[in-house]
């Protein structure tokens, strides 16, 4: 089994890492509710990308939850 022949510095393996670092999200205004968003992403609150209704976000709510996202929908508007 290889085993390394040096050991490397704590400096030299953080240089290594240094690209492994968290990157803050993009986000942008859906053109359709205006919540935030992820860039290139289907809009979790509306349904909506690129101003067209890709899913049904109402599909699997029951009578009185649908009522009270779409009263949430006209409020926002």
């Amino acid at each position: 089994m290889g085993v390394p022949a040096r050991h490397h510095t704590r400096s030299r393996v953080d240089k290594r890492r240094s690209h492994a670092a968290l990157k803050p999200l993009s986000l942008i205004k859906c053109s359709h509710c205006g919540e935030m968003i992820p860039s290139h992403k289907i809009c979790p609150f509306c349904g909506y990308y690129k101003d067209k209704e890709v899913i049904d976000v109402f599909k699997g709510l029951n009578k009185k939850e649908k009522k009270q996202k779409q009263k949430e929908i006209e409020e926002e508007k």
